[in-house]
């Protein structure tokens, strides 16, 4: 069966999702401020073997909003909320950006029901990082104007970071970005809220690390993730270098490829490793980006 779209009944309101595929459910976060839609080239690689469900995070897209100020806590809850809705108990969670942020948290709060998780892109939420973001909201803060000129800026602003051309998935961004009723750089401000060095000990499953080496916001943030999870019985690195900030949709053959691969072996499927290591997988990093970066 083809792709599917639903709504959930859920404590913070009706929640949007995609879904497609049977088995294992494997869920899909966004990055700020994105969608479901970030998911489009993937999901249909990944369904032959999972129950794929590609969420709006609540607070974006076409699910309920959330009143500011927006935390990572709450986006988690929200996801939790649409599992229990939806009779889901364990779950893989795969999150991009701000979404890695989200399924970090959901591994570090529920670890009975994450059964793996794969951090894509994930920020690295530390006090430094509180610091340089407070209050600023990231490279998504364009103020509405009469003349459209915010428009431009969003795009502008995303641009230097986008594969080129890029048009098609600088189009997808600004439509998510003028969501009715939201505010494009709140989830920025969610991150910098995050205390991610209080959470990621508790991380107890297996976890699978995607990194994009010309995304300056995330490239360099795997050598300390990885140093963090203390509690992860497996940390494995997957490297895109060419892979940019809109990685998912892009390189979303090679992903599909890496995250099947991942989830075989920590689920011991035939064919596959028995005994996954903390083998050191990683390629060259680049130095931490500037601050700000689109999607944290």
């Amino acid at each position: 069966m083809g792709l599917r779209f639903g709504y959930a009944d859920t404590s913070f309101g009706q929640v949007h999702y995609a879904e497609q595929g049977s088995g294992p459910v494997l869920l899909l976060l966004h990055q700020t401020p994105r969608s479901w839609d970030e998911f489009r080239e993937l999901i249909p690689l990944l369904a032959p073997g999972y129950r794929v469900i590609a969420m709006d995070m609540v607070g974006f897209g076409a699910s309920a909003a959330l009143p500011a100020p927006q935390t990572i806590e709450a986006f988690a809850a929200g996801a939790w909320a649409l599992l229990d809705a939806l009779d889901i108990s364990g779950v893989a969670v795969l999150g991009h950006h701000t979404g890695a942020a989200v399924a970090l948290e959901m591994a570090a709060a529920d670890p009975h029901r994450v059964e793996a998780a794969i951090l894509s892109s994930c920020p690295w939420t530390d006090e430094a990082y509180r610091a340089g973001h407070a209050g600023s909201g990231g490279v998504d803060r364009a103020e509405r104007a009469p003349d459209g000129r915010h428009l431009q800026t969003l795009w502008d602003l995303r641009r230097p970071y986008y594969p080129k051309p890029g048009t098609d998935l600088l189009d997808r961004f600004v439509h998510d970005a003028l969501t009715f009723g939201m505010d494009p750089a709140e989830g920025h401000r969610a991150c910098a809220r995050y205390r991610m060095e209080d959470r990621i000990g508790a991380v107890r499953a297996p976890v699978l690390l995607v990194g994009a080496a010309a995304d300056p916001f995330s490239i360099g943030n795997l050598q300390t993730l990885r140093a963090r999870l203390t509690a992860a019985p497996v940390v494995e690195e997957a490297i895109f270098a060419d892979g940019t900030v809109a990685l998912i949709e892009r390189e979303a053959p090679g992903i599909a490829a890496a995250v099947g691969r991942f989830l075989r072996v920590v689920r011991r499927e035939p064919g596959c490793p028995a005994d996954p290591t903390n083998k050191d997988r990683s390629a060259d990093r680049a130095e931490p980006g500037p601050p700000g970066g689109p999607g944290e």
